[in-house]
């Protein structure tokens, strides 16, 4: 018996479906969790105003989880798109670049809110390391963690320069160095501090990680062709 072959095709879309049971169960059960506060927000949104909706982290959530349909279906059309351009990886390269633009810009929004004081408040800046974790709370480190995740997660998997945990890792850390500067330049009434760079990169390397067994696929799959063997000179 060969006990290294490849699992037989019902077993692989067992553990698929499986896999998307239980990724479909968490979501309903997140869904469940928060649809208060998503509800409190929705008739403000559903009206189009902008005060309630999108100035509030229940609004963007809600917009957020709204519009992934939309998001869904400008992936299947950039993977058609592609698939007819004869491109190979289509729906993998599609899905991608949607994931990282869905999946950050409403957290970047969420964390350039302007707080109370706006423009009132001066910047204010916190650079010793793991001093304002205690402050953040079970919650903070979670949303933070969030932030470049998706982009840690999808990164690698369209662009082979960036297939490695170091590089995202210095990506999510640059990345949040703008978005912290950014809060203290504008006044947002936000402190701009140290921790939330390391916990945004560590949140995108830890997606990276998740994320692994796809992009090294990729990446990897030039490096197993057999190489043609040098002929000899003379």
């Amino acid at each position: 018996m060969n006990h290294d072959a490849p699992p037989s095709a019902p077993p692989r879309r067992t553990r698929r479906t499986i896999l998307l049971g239980l990724a479909l169960l968490a979501l309903a059960s997140a869904l469940f969790t928060v649809r208060r506060p998503l509800m409190m927000s929705a008739p403000r949104c559903m009206a189009g105003r902008w005060h309630g909706c999108l100035d509030t982290f229940n609004g963007v959530v809600l917009v957020t989880l709204v519009t992934l349909p939309l998001a869904a279906l400008v992936v299947w059309a950039l993977a058609r798109r592609r698939r007819a351009a004869g491109a190979a990886s289509a729906w993998r390269m599609s899905l991608a670049e949607v994931g990282m633009v869905h999946g950050t810009v409403p957290f970047l929004w969420m964390t350039m809110l302007p707080g109370a004081g706006a423009g009132i408040v001066p910047g204010r800046v916190s650079l010793v390391p793991l001093r304002d974790l205690l402050t953040m709370g079970t919650l903070g480190i979670a949303g933070n963690l969030l932030v470049f995740a998706s982009l840690g997660f999808f990164a690698p998997m369209r662009y082979a320069v960036l297939a490695s945990v170091p590089r995202i890792l210095a990506l999510g850390a640059g990345c949040s160095v703008l978005v912290e500067t950014a809060q203290y330049v504008l006044r947002l009434d936000r402190v701009s501090s140290v921790d939330d760079v390391l916990v945004n990169a560590t949140g995108a390397a830890l997606a990276a990680l998740a994320s692994r067994r796809w992009w090294r696929t990729t990446t990897e799959a030039p490096s197993e062709q057999p190489r043609p063997t040098p002929v000899p000179a003379g």
